[in-house]
C-alpha cells in the first residue's frame, strides 16, 4: 500500500516504514506530523481510497542538503560571481497510511 502525498509543495510517494527527505517542516525531532492532502492511494493494485485518509509520519532529524555552487562568468569582461546554497531539509519516517 502506498500513497502520493503533497508534502510542503512536493509530491512524494509514501509507504509505511519508508524514510524520506522533504523541505524543512516545523516541529521538533520526535514530533508526529500528519499530511491530509492525499493525491492518490493504491491498495493491493486498486486505485482509490477514502477521502478522509491521512498519512502520519515522525520527524527523525533536521539537516541541510548538499551544497550547490552557482558560478556566473562573462567572457572578456572580468565579471565572475560565485555563490553557494544548501537546502534545509527534514528527514521523516512514515508511520501509517489510512
Amino acid at each position: 500500500m502506498y500513497a502520493i502525498v503533497d508534502i510542503a509543495g512536493q509530491q512524494m510517494k509514501a509507504e509505511a516504514g519508508k524514510e524520506m527527505f522533504v523541505h524543512r517542516l516545523p516541529g521538533n525531532v520526535g514530533d508526529s506530523v500528519t499530511f491530509k492532502k492525499i493525491l492518490l492511494q493504491v491498495n493491493e493494485g486498486k486505485l482509490g481510497g477514502n477521502e478522509k485518509a491521512v498519512v502520519t509520519a515522525t520527524i527523525v532529524e533536521h539537516l541541510k542538503g548538499d551544497k550547490v555552487i552557482i558560478f556566473k562568468k562573462k567572457n572578456r569582461k572580468g565579471y565572475k560571481v560565485k555563490r553557494g546554497h544548501r537546502q534545509s531539509l527534514t528527514k521523516i519516517k512514515v508511520d501509517s497510511i489510512g
